[in-house]
């Protein structure tokens, strides 16, 4: 009989023609998302070069990516194995194969190169967890490619495998073990033979089945076969042959025409196994990228929530958060979609996370986006970021939806003066609650360094200008090192400013070298004060300069809190990298003698700044107390500042939560200041649009404002607040309406929180939500998260599942090319209801100015009282028609707004008599920090 010759560069041919149509269905669904394939070869083989090229013609026919890493001889096994840990960790990579045999001039543990690729892109098949998979019988791994190859060949013979008989020669690691462990699973009846196998053509002719891996050649005969056994040849030795060119040719470890007449079907030697191998590499490394897709296209994260176990009373904060025992931050890292490559993590509980996230999943759409502010709070505050953590524990942990919480990183001034940390409170909190309202990954700090470099540059510029005579000075900032002398990158900026088109330092003129050097800062107009994030009422007011060495150069300045400097708007603002180092270049730090800015740019330090904050620019992930995911960044006050977590962070979380998801995050105080402020100046520097607002409240806020006594932070509640006062509650209703009201400007639907504290009756809640609706809230929802977590803010998730899939026709509260005063009084009578707006005259002479150089073009930062919708906080309720009077103003040209100054705003709170700083202490023998909330 004459056998059937198993094509297998036919086979291949159309296994790959189903592959390109996979990668085409993959670039359909995603269509910036490209299988690739990394082969790292150490050397440069001929017959390694060979089969790469052969790998290369197949990827590219089916439209994989290769990236072919080229590594020299005298390359070490430490620096291979770093160069595969690279490659494991990339998202941009599928599929990783390293090509046999290393050359390599240094000893190389080819195991331990194999086992160092991570299984999952193991598309070789060699790693020892995915050898065991499939010695198991799991094949959800990947499987070696000639022992698939093999497997399919057989199997497009239309021969059953099942129940016959199969013999395999060779039990090499490559092919022999692993084929002989698949057709177990298929159900044959597997002899493996060896060199040591005795009478070993008597076995063979016992084969229904015959694998040939011996590395012999033609070793098995025809008289070893059994008539119609099916005959798959591993083998390729070259043999010689005069009437060749090259002088040999190959053959196959069975000999071909003998077999092809016992034989039913016999692969050919070449154009039989060898194309498979190929072939089946592709396929894994389709299927490698289609995991990827998998999960990316998935509309739920495989997450794993926490489970709480709340107890009655209420444990205080601090003993919640100790109670639940964190999950490793990498795993939930894995879990929400992001890759090793992407993940910094700082223990096992925080973790920064990479910018290059918004790049590889820029092709994914948006998830639904939420902001989270509150009505005009007591000294207490009411708990917006209970509710905001509350919020997505439900959607994640409870209802199943993809849900990220985005918050600003506390200040360490609240949390050791009154009003202590920003984790959240009661059941739904960050943990661990000590690391976020501490230190957390030194992001506060990295402004805070920066920020006073930038002050000390300045200083120093004016000491240098003051006491040096032009030459000089000139000198002395472009000097000639080694013989050489050229303008630094940041200084030919600044030539360019000035107009002036030269590149080579000795090439000025007198009169260009003296504007280059001097920028002549006007000290009397400085507008860049030094920062600590502590409160400390004595750095409101200081003189620097008056040690001798500064000879008696002094000027008055003031310390700010670091969360008040622009530079931490600028980190909130910026979009990405470039953008923030833009940011950075165009802060006006002072005005010179003739009334011109003075930027960061002109005093060359905006390269130093952006080193000192390349991590801080990164969010940090964490959790809550249901282990669902938290990013934490950037922390501006909302009276001061513009008060909003970073659009760098809301970016990054709406894009791992997918069109399916939802990313909460949060504005300060209260509509008028912090959602206001979040609608026309983050979402406009953003370009995200919002589909919900929550606006949070309680009975205690609203009783406040119908005429309750003053809340004070650290004395009792008044009795009104923890008894029912229906009357009193009823005439505070006014100051929600309000909110509700200015939420409903911006063309969003407004979800009311009502955030029930103990005290609270049934009567006073169902007022609050009844009066909510009345209105024109979309929704409003009493809410127990504290005491419950996540599942006491499953109406408020529902509420805000309608609210996102209802109609929103998002719209800002006024133009940009509005006049500034315009804009400030659209602000005041439509956020605030005031009648109208005074301005001092130097307020006035100011907003000309601004005029003039254009800033009058930016968007508004109110800096106003959190305590009232005035400007007076004594004043409660919803006044309307009432005068807001701006009694100051500067502006934020780096950041990107004007900021007008209502009322009495301090940039550097102090301390009150007796500050929390009382009751924190650390346990000396256990090592936890005691009294933090």
């Amino acid at each position: 009989m004459a056998a059937k010759v198993i094509s297998g560069t036919e086979v291949a041919k159309s296994i790959e023609n189903d592959l390109r149509e996979q990668v085409a269905e993959m670039r359909r669904l995603m269509p910036t998302f490209q299988p690739k394939l990394a082969i790292v070869q150490v050397g440069g083989r001929e017959d390694s070069n060979v089969y790469i090229r052969m790998k290369h013609r197949a990827a590219e026919n089916i439209g994989i990516a290769i990236d072919h890493v080229k590594l020299p001889r005298d390359c070490t096994q430490t620096e291979l194995l770093a160069r595969l840990n690279e490659l494991n960790s990339s998202p941009l990579v599928h599929g990783i194969i390293v090509q046999m045999p290393l050359d390599s001039e240094h000893p190389i543990d080819a195991h331990l190169i194999t086992d160092s690729v991570s299984p999952h892109k193991d598309v070789d098949g060699l790693n020892t967890e995915n050898e065991g998979r499939a010695a198991l019988g799991d094949m959800s791994g990947f499987v070696p490619c000639t022992p698939a190859g093999c497997i399919e060949l057989i199997k497009r013979t239309g021969v059953t495998i099942a129940g016959k008989r199969a013999v395999v020669l060779g039990r090499s690691r490559i092919v022999g073990t692993p084929v002989a462990e698949l057709l177990k699973w298929e159900n044959a009846t597997v002899t493996v033979c060896h060199s040591r196998t005795v009478d070993l053509s008597e076995v063979t002719k016992t084969a229904d089945i015959l694998v040939v891996a011996i590395g012999k050649p033609e070793l098995v005969r025809g008289s070893w076969i059994k008539p119609g056994a099916v005959v798959i040849d591993c083998g390729i030795n070259p043999i010689p042959d005069a009437t060749k060119k090259t002088g040999q040719r190959l053959v196959g470890d069975v000999a071909y025409s003998e077999a092809a007449s016992v034989a039913s079907h016999v692969t050919p030697v070449p154009g039989g196994v060898g194309p498979m191998t190929v072939a089946m590499l592709m396929r894994n490394t389709v299927l490698a990228a289609r995991r990827q897709l998998d999960v990316l296209a998935a509309p739920a994260w495989p997450l794993t929530p926490l489970r709480l176990n709340p107890r009655t009373p209420v444990p205080s904060d601090i003993v919640i958060a100790r109670s639940q025992k964190p999950r490793d931050i990498s795993q939930l890292a894995s879990e929400i979609g992001l890759f090793p490559s992407e993940v910094t993590p700082y223990g096992t509980t925080k973790a920064k996370v990479a910018l290059s996230v918004l790049d590889r999943l820029a092709g994914q759409a948006d998830a639904k986006y939420i902001v989270v502010a509150g009505m005009t709070p007591t000294p207490l505050g009411e708990g917006k970021s209970t509710t905001l953590l509350g919020l997505v524990q439900a959607l994640s942990a409870h209802r199943g939806r993809n849900a990220i919480a985005v918050m600003r990183q506390p200040s360490q001034g609240p949390t050791f003066g009154v009003k202590g940390g920003a984790a959240g409170g009661g059941y739904s909190q960050v943990i661990p609650m000590e690391d976020l309202n501490l230190h957390l990954t030194g992001d506060i700090h990295a402004v805070t360094a920066a920020n006073n470099l930038l002050a000390a540059q300045m200083d120093a510029r004016i000491f240098h200008e003051l006491t040096q005579k032009d030459g000089p000075l000139y000198d002395r900032l472009v000097p000639r090192i080694k013989g050489v002398r050229k303008f630094s990158p940041i200084q030919l900026r600044r030539l360019r400013r000035l107009g002036i088109d030269k590149t080579d330092p000795d090439s000025l003129t007198p009169e260009e070298r003296t504007k280059f050097a001097r920028l002549d800062i006007d000290p009397k107009k400085v507008m860049w004060n030094r920062v600590v994030d502590l409160n400390d009422r004595y750095l409101r007011k200081v003189t620097i300069g008056q040690s001798p060495t500064e000879k008696r150069f002094t000027r008055e300045t003031s310390f700010d809190i670091s969360v008040a400097s622009e530079i931490m708007a600028v980190l909130a603002l910026g979009k990405d990298l470039e953008d923030v180092k833009h940011r950075l270049a165009s802060m006006v730090v002072a005005l010179d003698k003739r009334g011109n800015p003075v930027t960061a740019d002109d005093l060359g330090i905006t390269g130093a700044l952006l080193v000192l904050l390349r991590e801080a620019v990164e969010p940090t992930l964490m959790q809550t107390l249901e282990g669902t995911p938290v990013l934490i960044h950037t922390g501006p006050f909302a009276n001061i500042a513009h008060g909003c977590s970073s659009i760098i962070a809301d970016k990054i979380a709406m894009k791992l939560a997918k069109n399916t998801g939802y990313v909460a995050t949060e504005a300060g105080f209260g509509s008028d200041i912090g959602m206001e402020k979040f609608f026309d100046i983050k979402c406009r520097a953003s370009g995200d649009k919002p589909h919900c607002a929550v606006i949070v409240s309680t009975v205690r806020a609203l009783k406040m404002h119908g005429g309750g006594p003053p809340v004070t932070a650290g004395q009792p509640l008044s009795d009104v607040y923890v008894q029912e006062n229906l009357e009193l509650l009823s005439k505070g209703l006014c100051n929600l309406g309000k909110h509700i009201s200015n939420g409903n400007k911006f063309g969003v639907p407004v979800v009311v929180a009502v955030n029930r504290h103990g005290n609270d009756s049934e009567a006073e809640l169902n007022m609050v939500r009844d009066y909510a609706e009345k209105s024109g809230a979309f929704r409003a929802v009493i809410c127990d998260h504290w005491a419950k977590g996540g599942a006491g803010a499953l109406g408020l998730a529902d509420a805000v599942i309608e609210a996102c899939d209802a109609k929103s026709d998002f719209r800002f509260l006024y133009p940009l090319d509005l006049p500034l005063p315009d804009k400030i009084t659209t602000i005041a009578r439509e956020m605030y209801g005031a009648g109208t707006v005074e301005y001092t005259d130097d307020v006035l002479d100011k907003m000309k100015s601004y005029a003039e150089k254009g800033y009058d073009k930016l968007p508004v930062c109110m800096a106003k009282t959190s305590n009232s919708l005035t400007g007076d906080p004594a004043v409660k309720g919803a006044p309307t028609g009432f005068t807001l009077r701006v009694n100051d103003m500067f502006v934020s040209v780096g950041a990107g707004f004007v900021v007008p100054m209502v009322g009495e705003i301090s940039k550097m709170p102090g301390l009150p008599t007796r500050p929390n700083i009382y009751d924190i202490d650390l346990d000396t023998a256990t090592g936890e920090i005691q009294g933090l909330f």
